[in-house]
């Protein structure tokens, strides 16, 4: 597995942990850390969302 496949994955894995916490507890860790809809946690979306993408990738890798 390449470093960008690790990475990715280790995205997503926050990602859905975020969106455990949200539906669970209602509570959004991104948020909590770094403010509601700031820069940093458009970014951090941004990059679990390019992560996903890549997730697909991965489906489909030998």
């Amino acid at each position: 597995m390449k470093i960008v496949d690790k990475i990715a994955l280790v995205l997503v894995i926050i990602g859905a942990i975020n969106w455990g916490l949200i539906g669970i507890f209602n509570f959004n860790l991104v948020e909590a850390i770094f403010g509601d809809m700031t820069v940093l946690a458009r970014i951090v979306y941004g990059l679990v969302g390019v992560s996903g993408l890549w997730g697909i990738k991965l489906l489909f890798d030998d």
